[in-house]
Protein backbone atom coordinates (compact mmCIF):
# COMPACT_ATOMS: atom_id res chain seq x y z
CA UNK A 1 0.00 0.00 0.00
CA UNK A 2 1.27 3.48 -0.82
CA UNK A 3 1.89 5.65 2.18
CA UNK A 4 1.17 9.36 2.04
CA UNK A 5 2.89 11.88 4.28
CA UNK A 6 1.31 15.32 4.19
CA UNK A 7 3.81 18.08 4.70
CA UNK A 8 1.18 20.43 6.16
CA UNK A 9 -1.77 18.22 6.96
CA UNK A 10 -3.45 16.56 3.99
CA UNK A 11 -5.81 18.84 2.05
CA UNK A 12 -5.45 19.62 -1.65
CA UNK A 13 -3.81 22.95 -0.78
CA UNK A 14 -0.90 21.20 0.92
CA UNK A 15 2.17 19.31 -0.23
CA UNK A 16 2.53 15.56 0.22
CA UNK A 17 5.07 12.75 -0.16
CA UNK A 18 3.57 9.61 -1.69
CA UNK A 19 5.65 6.45 -1.36
CA UNK A 20 4.79 4.69 -4.63
CA UNK A 21 6.99 1.70 -3.84
CA UNK A 22 9.17 0.69 -0.92
CA UNK A 23 10.41 -2.70 -2.07
CA UNK A 24 13.74 -3.98 -3.27
CA UNK A 25 15.18 -3.94 -6.78
CA UNK A 26 13.52 -7.23 -7.69
CA UNK A 27 10.12 -7.22 -9.38
CA UNK A 28 9.04 -10.87 -9.51
CA UNK A 29 6.44 -10.92 -7.78
CA UNK A 30 6.76 -8.41 -5.00
CA UNK A 31 3.73 -6.35 -3.95
CA UNK A 32 5.75 -3.43 -2.55
CA UNK A 33 7.20 -2.51 -5.99
CA UNK A 34 10.55 -0.84 -6.67
CA UNK A 35 11.44 2.08 -4.43
CA UNK A 36 9.86 5.25 -5.82
CA UNK A 37 8.56 8.51 -4.38
CA UNK A 38 6.15 11.08 -5.76
CA UNK A 39 6.34 14.62 -4.41
CA UNK A 40 3.04 16.50 -4.67
CA UNK A 41 4.41 20.04 -4.25
CA UNK A 42 1.81 22.73 -3.59
CA UNK A 43 3.24 26.06 -4.68
CA UNK A 44 2.37 29.36 -2.98
CA UNK A 45 -0.23 30.11 -5.67
CA UNK A 46 -2.06 26.83 -4.92
CA UNK A 47 -0.92 25.07 -8.09
CA UNK A 48 0.53 21.59 -7.72
CA UNK A 49 3.71 20.19 -9.28
CA UNK A 50 4.29 16.44 -9.35
CA UNK A 51 7.91 15.29 -9.11
CA UNK A 52 8.69 11.59 -9.49
CA UNK A 53 11.81 10.15 -7.88
CA UNK A 54 12.82 7.06 -9.91
CA UNK A 55 10.79 5.10 -12.46
CA UNK A 56 11.90 1.50 -12.14
CA UNK A 57 10.70 -1.83 -13.52
CA UNK A 58 7.41 -1.63 -11.58
CA UNK A 59 6.55 1.96 -12.59
CA UNK A 60 3.58 0.91 -14.73
CA UNK A 61 2.10 -1.05 -11.83
CA UNK A 62 2.46 1.86 -9.41
CA UNK A 63 0.75 4.22 -11.89
CA UNK A 64 -2.17 1.83 -12.27
CA UNK A 65 -2.37 1.27 -8.53
CA UNK A 66 -1.83 4.75 -7.09
CA UNK A 67 -2.25 7.63 -9.58
CA UNK A 68 -6.05 7.47 -9.69
CA UNK A 69 -6.24 6.76 -5.96
CA UNK A 70 -4.20 9.90 -5.16
CA UNK A 71 -5.67 12.01 -8.02
CA UNK A 72 -2.29 12.45 -9.76
CA UNK A 73 -3.04 14.05 -13.16
CA UNK A 74 0.50 14.13 -14.59
CA UNK A 75 4.21 14.12 -13.87
CA UNK A 76 5.91 17.50 -14.17
CA UNK A 77 9.49 16.28 -13.72
CA UNK A 78 11.48 13.16 -12.90
CA UNK A 79 14.61 12.78 -10.77
CA UNK A 80 16.67 9.64 -11.34
CA UNK A 81 18.81 8.68 -8.37
CA UNK A 82 20.99 6.18 -10.26
CA UNK A 83 21.20 4.17 -13.47
CA UNK A 84 20.15 0.71 -12.28
CA UNK A 85 17.05 -1.08 -13.61
CA UNK A 86 15.09 -0.47 -10.39
CA UNK A 87 15.35 3.29 -11.06
CA UNK A 88 15.11 3.67 -14.86
CA UNK A 89 13.47 0.74 -16.66
CA UNK A 90 9.97 2.23 -16.31
CA UNK A 91 10.85 5.39 -18.26
CA UNK A 92 9.33 3.98 -21.44
CA UNK A 93 5.94 3.78 -19.69
CA UNK A 94 5.93 7.52 -18.94
CA UNK A 95 4.41 7.96 -22.41
CA UNK A 96 1.14 6.54 -21.06
CA UNK A 97 0.71 9.57 -18.80
CA UNK A 98 2.04 12.22 -21.17
CA UNK A 99 -0.36 14.10 -23.47
CA UNK A 100 -1.04 12.44 -26.82
CA UNK A 101 -0.21 14.16 -30.11
CA UNK A 102 -0.40 12.63 -33.60
CA UNK A 103 2.95 14.21 -34.45
CA UNK A 104 4.49 13.47 -31.02
CA UNK A 105 5.31 17.17 -30.57
CA UNK A 106 4.41 17.41 -26.89
CA UNK A 107 6.34 19.34 -24.25
CA UNK A 108 9.00 16.94 -22.96
CA UNK A 109 9.08 15.98 -19.29
CA UNK A 110 12.26 17.28 -17.62
CA UNK A 111 14.47 14.51 -16.24
CA UNK A 112 17.28 15.29 -13.77
CA UNK A 113 20.20 12.86 -13.53
CA UNK A 114 23.98 12.71 -13.29
CA UNK A 115 26.21 12.42 -16.34
CA UNK A 116 27.10 8.88 -15.24
CA UNK A 117 23.42 7.88 -15.33
CA UNK A 118 22.91 9.68 -18.65
CA UNK A 119 25.78 7.79 -20.26
CA UNK A 120 24.26 4.52 -19.07
CA UNK A 121 20.80 5.45 -20.41
CA UNK A 122 22.25 6.27 -23.83
CA UNK A 123 23.18 2.58 -24.01
CA UNK A 124 20.16 1.03 -22.23
CA UNK A 125 17.39 3.16 -23.75
CA UNK A 126 18.84 4.89 -26.82
CA UNK A 127 15.42 5.44 -28.44
CA UNK A 128 14.42 7.65 -25.48
CA UNK A 129 17.64 9.66 -25.57
CA UNK A 130 18.57 10.14 -29.24
CA UNK A 131 15.50 11.12 -31.22
CA UNK A 132 16.75 13.07 -34.24
CA UNK A 133 14.47 12.04 -37.09
CA UNK A 134 15.79 11.71 -40.59
CA UNK A 135 13.66 12.89 -43.49
CA UNK A 136 10.89 10.37 -44.16
CA UNK A 137 11.46 8.51 -40.88
CA UNK A 138 8.26 7.40 -39.15
CA UNK A 139 7.35 9.19 -35.92
CA UNK A 140 7.19 6.67 -33.09
CA UNK A 141 5.10 7.23 -29.99
CA UNK A 142 7.75 7.21 -27.28
CA UNK A 143 8.07 9.17 -24.07
CA UNK A 144 9.40 12.68 -24.62
CA UNK A 145 12.07 13.90 -22.21
CA UNK A 146 14.38 16.87 -21.80
CA UNK A 147 17.56 15.65 -20.13
CA UNK A 148 19.09 17.85 -17.42
CA UNK A 149 22.49 16.90 -16.03
CA UNK A 150 22.97 17.56 -12.33
CA UNK A 151 26.29 17.68 -10.50
CA UNK A 152 27.90 14.46 -9.30
CA UNK A 153 28.60 16.34 -6.04
CA UNK A 154 25.96 14.96 -3.72
CA UNK A 155 25.55 18.15 -1.72
CA UNK A 156 24.92 20.51 -4.63
CA UNK A 157 21.20 21.43 -4.74
CA UNK A 158 19.15 21.78 -7.93
CA UNK A 159 15.57 22.76 -8.76
CA UNK A 160 12.93 20.47 -10.26
CA UNK A 161 9.50 21.98 -11.00
CA UNK A 162 10.21 24.87 -8.66
CA UNK A 163 11.26 22.72 -5.69
CA UNK A 164 14.83 22.84 -4.39
CA UNK A 165 16.27 19.35 -3.98
CA UNK A 166 19.56 18.41 -2.33
CA UNK A 167 20.93 14.93 -3.14
CA UNK A 168 22.40 12.83 -0.36
CA UNK A 169 25.07 10.14 -0.85
CA UNK A 170 23.84 6.53 -0.74
CA UNK A 171 25.88 3.43 -1.50
CA UNK A 172 23.07 1.58 -3.29
CA UNK A 173 25.15 -1.35 -4.48
CA UNK A 174 27.63 -1.73 -1.60
CA UNK A 175 26.83 -4.11 1.24
CA UNK A 176 28.13 -3.59 4.77
CA UNK A 177 31.48 -5.24 5.38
Amino acid sequence: MAATVSVSGGSSSESALIFMGTGCSSAIPYPRCNASLLIDYCESDGNHSYILIDAGKTFRETVLRWFLHHHIPRIDSIVLTHEHADAVLGLDDVRSIQPVSPTNDIDPTPVYLTQHSMTSLETKLPYLVKKKLKEGQEIRRVAQFSWNIIAEDCNQPFFASGLKLTPLPVNHHNLCH
